[in-house]
């Protein structure tokens, strides 16, 4: 058995301030009766707005998780990617202290007698 009723039950706000929206529209010759169905209107739009509020919700937030969710894969993969590129820094360190040690040597290495 379902533990609750599948007929929806308005919350206590919704119905007084169907209420009170229904108390302020009456017209002096409307009968109980016919405040009573209106009133009851009023809460019908109120838990329908309501709904759809809540749907418009959880579709943005749907939208919103799809949304982080590329950019975090993409961060992840450049990080993955860094060690793979080679940079050119290293390399002009290289060149640049074999042409220093090659102009020591010929500078330096005739006076040494090496």
């Amino acid at each position: 058995m379902a533990r609750y009723s599948k007929k929806d039950t308005a919350s206590e706000h919704s119905k007084t301030e169907a209420m009170a929206i229904a108390k302020g529209i009456q017209k002096p010759a409307q009968t109980k009766e016919q405040t009573k169905l209106v009133t009851q209107g009023i809460q019908k739009g109120i838990e329908l707005y309501k709904k759809q509020q809540k749907s418009k919700a959880r579709e943005l937030d749907k939208l919103l998780k799809k949304a982080k969710q590329p950019q975090i894969e993409t961060s992840i993969t450049e990080e993955g990617k860094e060690p793979h590129t080679s940079p050119k820094l290293p390399w002009v360190l290289l060149l640049i202290s074999w042409l220093g040690f090659a102009v020591c040597e010929l500078t330096f290495g005739n006076k040494l007698g090496l």
